[in-house]
């Protein structure tokens, strides 16, 4: 009779935690010398988590194979959940880790788009930034915690930016960009913004919805944000927050432009 090492599920259930924590830990500071971004350490863990709980689904297969001959059905239903539970692991790991994730808003800068307490689903994969995506990333400065930030992206690499604080008008590689459908109000609100700016290699210009009440790329604690920072695009909204009277409007559900 085969017997299955109980060690080896608590070493796999201790590096799923392990895992998760290491997706919700905030970097001071990229590696200058690296093109390595978050999404890559984050694969790479996944990598070896993933080949981890393989070997051990296989064991229980095997261990599953020796005990065949008993008539012990109880312990056969044991080596089923067993699996089943290292299966559904597997899957939440890959959504999760190469799919999308959930992230929960917190703060009004983004209003009316988001709204705080709002639930939306992001995706990195793939992802590279374009004008008008709205992106979450982590702040390049402990000045805002170790909270990511969600903002809208303006101006890309090499584009130019500029804005008229009199009209609220943005200009973007000199021609007025249409910001109707999304901003709650112009831009007046200047911040530490000096003037017109390209924006640098490998790095996106960003602001809040709501631009006067947003610390965005304006902000010299924040300004370009590099797109190694970037965790990835906000895709939909799946479950509104409170307005508040208490209640949700659940008619918001859905992709967000």
């Amino acid at each position: 009779m085969s017997e299955l090492k109980t060690s080896e599920n608590k070493t796999s259930e201790k590096s799923v935690y392990d895992l998760f924590d290491s997706l919700s830990d905030v970097d001071d500071e990229p590696d200058d010398d690296s093109d390595d971004d978050n999404g890559d350490t984050a694969a790479a863990d996944a990598s070896k988590l993933i080949s981890e709980l393989l070997l051990t689904q296989q064991r229980i297969e095997n261990a599953r194979r020796g005990d065949n001959g008993d008539k012990d059905n109880s312990k056969m239903d044991v080596y089923d959940w067993m699996q089943s539970f290292v299966s559904a692991i597997l899957l939440g790991i890959f959504i999760f880790v190469f799919v999308g994730r959930t992230i929960g808003v917190e703060g009004n800068s983004m209003q009316s788009t988001l709204q705080w307490n709002d639930r939306v689903i992001m995706s990195g994969l793939f992802y590279t930034p374009k004008n008008g995506d709205i992106i979450i990333f982590r702040p390049p400065t402990d000045a805002f915690g170790n909270s990511p930030l969600v903002k809208r992206v303006i101006a890309t690499e090499g584009q130019t930016i500029d804005i008229n604080f009199d009209t609220g008008e943005v200009f973007v590689d000199g021609v007025v960009i249409d910001e109707s459908a999304y901003i709650n109000e112009v831009t007046r609100n200047r911040i530490n913004f000096t003037g017109k700016v390209t924006v640098p290699e490998g790095h996106v210009f960003v602001m809040g919805d709501n631009r006067n009440h947003s610390s965005d790329s304006r902000d010299s604690r924040i300004g370009m944000v590099d797109t190694r920072y970037i965790l990835g695009k906000v895709l939909l909204l799946l479950v509104p927050g409170e307005n508040g009277t208490g209640s949700r409007d659940w008619r918001r559900i859905g992709r967000i432009t």
